[in-house]
């Protein structure tokens, strides 16, 4: 009996020393945008990160917007957004030392099929969005400050509309929510190409405007201040950024495909 605890309690030690030994993993927080994760793109990169280097990278899934707020808290080592003029301006402000193009994809404009604001002949997406205006068409946004909705506002804003009224609404959702709404109310909406492309729930919905060069879509990492956040993982994260515009990471990038089709294009040098 005595045999049989003491290889019991040796066990229970293995197991716990093993759970500690996982717990110290070496690892860095990732602040980034639901498109990247919503997509399956960290799914498939961050593996092959941590195959090569043994850190780890756990995702804070969230709209751009609220990833700079919780780096500027000082509660993420590493920020990976897609908002270029808020990126510069977060630069500006100190509270990173570094940002680097990473990647890019692009935009589209969805709705439904019969697409009731004709525009699909639109010749650009000022034209596209002010014919969703003047038919006011159900209009779902993700009103929630991420670097989709920043685009959205910038668009709307290139074309001298204030979208307001009740065919315009702002969700404050996060990208595939925002698509589940406007599927179940035939709303027009505009979403990164690669969440629309992983997206399953479609319904109704069909990609009715694309290629305008205004719908371009650049994603940064950035290097946060070591000045401004002592405690944060610099070393670990300074490695993901590096790995991220390394041959390895961009050709991870590029890699990465979702029923066929390539969502993300390396840009770094």
């Amino acid at each position: 009996m005595r045999i049989g605890i003491t290889l019991a309690t040796a066990g229970l030690l293995g197991l716990s020393m093993f759970a500690q030994a996982q717990d110290e993993a070496p690892y860095i927080t990732l602040a980034s945008t639901t498109s990247t994760e919503n997509s399956g793109l960290f799914d498939a990169i961050i593996p092959k990160f941590t195959d090569s280097t043994g850190i780890e990278v756990r995702v804070v899934a969230v709209g751009t917007g609220q990833a700079f707020e919780i780096a500027r808290r000082g509660d993420a080592d590493s920020l990976l957004v897609h908002d270029t003029e808020g990126e510069k301006r977060f630069v500006a402000e100190g509270y990173a030392s570094e940002r680097a193009d990473v990647m890019v994809n692009d935009f589209v404009i969805l709705g439904p099929a019969e697409d009731p604001a004709g525009i699909e002949g639109a010749g650009s997406v000022a034209q596209a969005l002010t014919r969703i205006r003047q038919a006011e068409a159900p209009f779902a946004s993700r009103g929630d400050d991420s670097g989709t909705h920043r685009a959205e506002r910038r668009l709307w804003d290139a074309a001298g509309i204030e979208p307001d009224g009740a065919w315009y609404r702002e969700l404050g959702s996060g990208m595939g929510a925002t698509l589940n709404t406007a599927a179940g109310m035939d709303a027009y909406v505009m979403a990164d190409r690669a969440t629309w492309v992983a997206f399953d729930n479609r319904q109704n919905l069909a990609l009715l405007f694309e290629g305008d060069p205004a719908l371009f879509n650049q994603y940064g990492s950035l290097v946060l201040s070591e000045q401004r956040h002592p405690h944060l993982e610099h070393d670990l994260a300074e490695q993901w950024h590096d790995w991220l515009l390394s041959d390895a990471g961009q050709r991870a990038i590029a890699d990465f495909t979702v029923k066929g089709q390539q969502l993300f294009f390396p840009n770094a040098p």
